[in-house]
């Protein structure tokens, strides 16, 4: 990794909500998560025990992006209790260390490009970037998170994009994938996003806070920001999902905001390992999805969303998945809305062939 190839990826900067997830920037700048912690935590490895095992290096985003993991993290520290305790039967272990981080341009990127991170969760316009910028360097092991933008209402007077005409609109993530998204599903209701819609951008928590104060009565926002205001305020309702939006838009492709990249070489060097990987992240996901309760309260012993009240809330609009394989060309068509928004979006150009990891 050339020095100049590590100031560009520096630059890099997203807003997620999930919540991560989680909303997104351009690659250039955005403010942290809803929700997440300032700085990047590590976590810290095992003493070394007599059954063999292999640390992989994660980074998780806080957020949507990020909560789907916190299964799997439970069932690893759990199995190195049993090993610890001498009650351990299996063969050899894989070890998560994990970084978790609030902003993925200071805390992820740099460890990602480095090679101090081997896998990380994060916004897939940030994926597409970093393969572009990295010549290939970056590949997509799976989508975790599907649309995570919500239009909030305190009234009944919206029930579709179109009914936003003549309406200020108050949202978070100008010059990002929110922006784009919003513009491509209003101009698909027949709207002019810069004449029929006045759209107000605002900070994630300056919006947030008004939103919820009832300051304002219209805004956007991801999971779970959306989520916190719901519950502070139960005059607001979820008056439109976009991933709904999307798809009654007759939009092609999947609208999918958060993914799983691993580092080309780490996976040339351990193909072996990504099977299991992925079997146990499809598991954890599945486990947030089904037990709520259960999963958010391992979320917030995790510290990916402070609060577990919050995590639960926010899991069913989350949209968590985990498609893997071919499916994961669906987002191609995704990449082609940002980059006909904003070729800087997404690095450039819409990622080739071989940015899809595919044994």
């Amino acid at each position: 990794m050339t020095r100049r190839l590590l100031a560009l990826t520096l630059g890099l900067a997203l807003t997620l909500g999930l919540a991560a997830c989680s909303a997104q920037t351009k690659a250039e700048e955005t403010p942290a998560p809803e929700g997440a912690s300032p700085a990047a935590e590590t976590q810290t490895p095992p003493a070394e025990t007599t059954v063999p095992y292999q640390t992989i290096r994660l980074g998780l985003l806080s957020g949507p992006t990020g909560m789907g993991a916190a299964k799997m993290l439970s069932d690893n520290d759990e199995a190195f209790a049993q090993v610890e305790a001498g009650t351990y039967e299996g063969g050899t272990l894989l070890r998560y260390e994990v970084t978790l981080g609030s902003d993925p341009a200071t805390d992820i990127v740099p460890r990602l490009t480095n090679g101090e991170l081997d896998i990380a969760a994060i916004p897939t316009n940030l994926a597409a970037t970093l393969y572009n910028r990295t010549s290939g360097g970056i590949k997509l092991l799976a989508l975790n998170t599907l649309g995570v933008l919500h239009i909030l209402e305190n009234g009944d007077t919206v029930d579709s994009l179109a009914d936003l005409e003549g309406r200020t609109l108050y949202a978070t993530g100008q010059g990002s994938n929110p922006e784009y998204v919003l513009n491509y599903l209003l101009e698909a209701n027949g709207l002019d996003p810069a004449e029929d819609v006045d759209i107000q951008w605002l900070a994630s928590e300056e919006l947030t806070a008004r939103m919820a104060s009832g300051d304002i009565d219209l805004c956007m926002l991801p999971v779970p920001a959306a989520t916190t205001v719901m519950m502070q305020n139960s005059d607001v309702r979820d008056a439109i999902d976009l991933n709904d939006a999307w798809t009654q838009a007759g939009a092609q492709g999947t609208f999918t905001m958060g993914c799983l990249v691993a580092r080309t070489e780490w996976l040339e060097e351990n193909s072996e390992l990504v099977p299991g990987i992925l079997d146990e992240y499809a598991a954890s996901i599945d486990y947030a999805n089904s037990s709520p309760e259960e999963a958010a309260a391992l979320i917030e012993q995790y510290g990916i969303v402070p609060k577990a009240a919050v995590a639960q809330a926010a899991i069913p609009q989350a949209s968590m998945v985990c498609i893997t394989g071919a499916d994961m060309r669906g987002i191609a068509d995704y990449y082609q809305v940002l980059f006909d928004a904003d070729p800087t979006s997404i690095g450039g150009s819409v990622p080739g062939e071989d940015f899809y990891y595919i044994p």
